[in-house]
């Protein structure tokens, strides 16, 4: 039996179970599907929330925790796996805002990089935007990863741990709950038990627990994107624009995302989407009417209220733990997330103050 069971192998998942087994604990990570095959896979990689300043302080100190981490945590993956999350330190433009004092007053308070840029610098460094763009916010620290290869990284972390057991296509068919306590779950395979279980499981979280009798309003949020094969210089760094964006690959292919859709668990991509992707593409950046599309997908986001997550115990279970609900920024908000939660586990001093992230008075009964 483990020390900790996780449920939910998407980037905060595997995150969860590299911290716990990091210090020493017995692991295992349970998942309906194969690792970060979910949004942890659909997403675009940004290590950044769109419009930062438009979110609430806790979102802020997740995030700050996280950017500031994430280039040990890629330099650590490469040399554990020999696979690269190919973490790219260009900076984000954001044209077009129209609360850029607000911005400017945000970044202030925070301590964070943020200036306002004028035309001629937003066309040296992104030439092939679309003609006759104004002045830009600039923030020159964000970055942005390829999550299909850091999903790929994180497992190969995992596997290669003899203190972590890694098991995909394993839905969860129930709880094993006994008096006012869960000892894990229920699969077509058997019944997994460990100490304390985490969810980690994104838009199906709140589902899970449903059965304990608890609301944990997680819901899913659709969003559609695509990707142009294009040539390595085309687009340089994250540019976002009326609340799309499109994003460099290494490779010179360029995403662009993404619709909001609140349509349940549906995940099928739409003709409507496409149309209109495309279109926000060919707006932003117009030569990307010369490449093809290459792919067009669909993910579940998280939803949560204000998009603060849930991170700590389940109300009336001691050994039943939470870290879902991350909404648009999972995998800006994991390193930070997670961390979190393992200096809960582990008795250890919280990074920052987990109570903006507690269920307690955030989850209803019945």
């Amino acid at each position: 039996m483990s020390d900790y069971l996780i449920v939910g192998g998407g980037v905060i998942g595997m995150m969860m179970a590299r911290e716990l087994s990091t210090a020493g604990a017995d692991v295992t990570l349970v998942d309906r599907r194969g690792c970060a095959e979910e949004s942890s896979w659909a997403g675009g990689g940004i290590v950044s929330p769109l419009y930062p300043w438009r979110y609430k302080d806790p979102i802020t100190a997740l995030a700050t925790w996280s950017q500031s981490s994430y280039v040990l945590l890629a330099q650590e993956l490469l040399e554990e796996t020999g696979y690269d999350p190919e973490l790219r330190q260009k900076g984000m433009f954001m044209v077009s805002v129209e609360d850029a004092d607000d911005a400017r007053r945000w970044a202030a308070k925070h301590h964070r990089p943020l200036t306002t840029v004028d035309a001629d610098f937003l066309y040296q460094k992104e030439p092939h935007l679309k003609e006759n763009l104004g002045e830009a916010l600039w923030m020159p620290e964000v970055a942005s990863i390829r999550n299909p290869r850091l999903g790929r990284s994180l497992r190969q972390s995992l596997v290669g741990r003899d203190n972590v057991t890694v098991l995909e296509h394993q839905p969860l068919e129930s709880l094993i709950i006994e008096g006012e306590q869960v000892k894990g779950i229920k699969t077509h395979k058997g019944e997994i038990r460990a100490d304390k279980t985490i969810i980690a499981a994104g838009s199906w979280s709140g589902e899970l627990v449903k059965p304990l009798g608890l609301n944990v309003p997680v819901e899913p949020v659709r969003g559609q994107m695509m990707i142009f094969k294009a040539p390595q210089g085309l687009v340089n760094r994250v540019v976002l624009m009326d609340g799309r964006y499109v994003i460099p690959r290494n490779d010179g292919r360029v995403l662009i995302g993404s619709t909001m859709e609140h349509t349940g668990f549906v995940k099928e991509t739409t003709e409507d989407a496409r149309a209109s992707l495309y279109e926000t593409a060919i707006n932003i950046v117009p030569a990307l009417a010369d490449h093809p599309i290459e792919h067009h997908w669909a993910g579940l986001r998280p939803g949560s209220p204000e998009g603060v997550p849930f991170i700590g115990a389940v109300p009336g279970y001691e050994n039943l733990y939470m870290n879902a609900g991350h909404f648009r920024n999972g995998l800006v908000l994991a390193p930070a997330s997670t961390r979190l939660l393992a200096d809960q586990l582990l008795g250890r001093t919280p990074i920052i103050d987990p109570a903006a992230y507690a269920l307690s008075g955030r989850v209803t009964s019945g």
